[in-house]
């Protein structure tokens, strides 16, 4: 993993979520109306809080959409994780170390869910992938 450029954005959404949560961001994106929050591994409790109540705290302050998800050190965990709640059945890592493609098999109707509104959830999932494990891209496959 390289370094993670953040601009001045980025750094006042993380103080934000971390103030109003007290989760530990790693890093975080923001895709059209979407902004997605990779935490430190066992915060996700403490990010989502009681009910929701955090995550709808952070939504009311930044007004936009927020998609927390947890960082793992194994990268097919990392992968599963960019797409929670929705079920992977297969991870597949193809290629090198600067080359490197994932192919992640769902279930026909999670598709949807992984690829997200205007294709917003596997863009962020993308840039997250690469900024972490210099994955160049994740290819989408319905299982049979």
């Amino acid at each position: 993993m390289g370094k993670i450029r953040l601009n001045s954005e980025e750094i006042k959404y993380i103080t934000l979520f971390e103030t109003l949560t007290g989760a530990i961001v790693k890093d975080c994106v923001s895709v059209q109306d979407m902004m997605a929050f990779l935490i430190k591994k066992g915060d996700m409790g403490l990010a989502i809080g009681k009910n929701g109540s955090n995550i709808e705290k952070v939504r009311d302050a930044i007004g936009k959409s927020v998609v927390v998800m947890e960082f793992s050190d194994n990268t097919e965990n990392f992968i599963k994780n960019l797409f929670h709640p929705t079920r992977i059945k297969k991870v597949r890592i193809n290629g090198g170390d600067n080359d490197k493609i994932v192919d992640i098999e769902v279930n026909k109707p999670d598709r949807k869910k992984v690829i997200g509104h205007n294709g917003v959830r596997i863009k962020i999932a993308k840039k997250l992938a690469k900024r972490h494990y210099n994955i160049n891209n994740i290819n989408v496959n319905i299982s049979r």
